[in-house]
């Protein structure tokens, strides 16, 4: 079974850009960058931009409190967007067959803080808290007891690689025959604890990010959801490969050589089996960050080169951590296969290129593919030299 493709028959999102393929996809080809929203609440006396959801979450109110939550509303709005094909999949190949995997670096981290603010203000924990709702596990829980499944389920925590391991470990499940549809994908909310925490690395923007710019100061926090129904049954996109490796240079800092990068990028074209000049367009991780910005443009031009078109997302969602690879595959699968006027992402920024970078051929505003698309990238770079990189085809 390890040669069967892979596809990516479904997809629901939620992210800063709206909820459903079509909010998404108009902000994502949009003439003006949108998403992002500024925010005075998150840090006291700071004002910034980050990637909120705006639109109403579903309820949950009416299941155990150990599965409430804010980064469970996420995915629950993810998964209603594919749930009749969810259910359609249980019914046909059973529950047992039917796979969750799922990725996310928060959890219910933002339900622990707000319990532990009135447990030092009044002496008491809500009663909506309960401890289990920031296990990581929680989130593959949420979706497997939602859909009633009954096959392997688990949680991917790599920090910003998660939910793209998570699509690479459906596509195994899948091509060794140990299931025949998996629900994958990523998620992670908004809270203090991450928004604080990359502040104290003195890599927090607070206006819109720019990244591979001169002026680059730093990303801007978002939240989401991304699922994927993933079969062996032809779709719209085909997971053609990937690449992960793990390069651990330094807890937070990516290698500056790129090797670990470099090599992620080349397993996936391998095993995609594709040659550089068959890339249409390239997701970059793209972060705005001094160091994350160097290392990848020196990956991209060592492995690619620089004529193919790329860009980075995260100026319209923010970086959505554990969840930004599901939700930046999402685009890719949009990119690919709902897009009758063959447009590219564009790369918001201030267009001064950093000298000290390769210069990257970085997607203006408006432009078009020269051909049918076939062939995206999407990389994801994490914390700890976590390095993952999605090759994606239009089925």
């Amino acid at each position: 079974m390890s040669s069967t493709a892979v596809y990516l028959n479904e997809l629901g999102v939620v992210c800063a850009l709206g909820s459903g393929r079509a909010q998404v996809r108009d902000g994502l080809f949009a003439d003006q960058p949108g998403g992002l929203r500024d925010n005075d609440q998150m840090i006291p006396g700071r004002t910034l931009a980050l990637g909120e959801v705006a639109d109403p979450l579903p309820d949950l109110s009416d299941l155990p409190v150990a599965l409430r939550g804010r980064n469970n509303a996420l995915l629950e709005g993810a998964l209603l967007q594919i749930r009749p094909a969810v259910d359609a999949a249980i019914r046909q190949y059973g529950a047992d067959r039917v796979a969750v995997i799922i990725g996310t670096s928060t959890s219910g981290i933002g339900e622990s803080e707000n319990a532990l603010r009135m447990q030092a203000d009044e002496g008491r924990w809500p009663d909506d808290f309960h401890y289990a709702q920031q296990e990581m596990g929680t989130s593959a829980r949420f979706v497997r007891e939602r859909i009633g499944s009954a096959g392997p389920s688990w949680t991917i925590s790599t920090a910003c690689s998660s939910s793209a391991k998570a699509l690479m470990s459906a596509a195994r499940l899948l091509r060794a025959g140990v299931v025949d549809a998996v629900v994958a994908g990523g998620a992670d909310s908004l809270c203090r604890f991450t928004v604080a925490g990359f502040c104290a690395l003195e890599s927090v923007s607070a206006a819109r990010c720019n990244p591979f710019s001169r002026h680059r100061n730093g990303i801007n926090i978002g939240e989401g959801a991304a699922l994927f129904l993933m079969t062996r049954e032809p779709g719209p996109v085909r997971l053609s490969g990937w690449g992960e490796s793990s390069d651990a240079h330094h807890m937070s800092a990516p290698d500056p050589q790129a090797r670990g990068a470099i090599d992620a990028m080349q397993q996936a074209l391998d095993r995609a089996g594709l040659v550089p000049q068959q890339v249409d367009y390239v997701n970059l991780h793209g972060t705005a960050t001094g160091h994350n910005d160097a290392m990848e443009s020196v990956a991209v031009a060592q492995v690619l080169g620089t004529e193919v078109p790329a860009s980075s997302t995260k100026p319209l969602t923010g970086h959505t951590l554990g969840a930004s690879g599901a939700i930046e595959a999402a685009l890719c699968w949009m990119t690919l296969a709902d897009n009758p006027d063959q447009r590219l992402p564009t790369h918001w920024w201030d267009g001064e290129a950093d000298d000290a970078l390769p210069t990257l051929a970085l997607v203006a505003p408006g432009t078009r593919a020269s051909h049918p698309l076939q062939h995206v990238l999407s990389h994801s770079f994490a914390f700890g030299g976590s390095n993952a990189v999605l090759a994606l085809a239009r089925g």
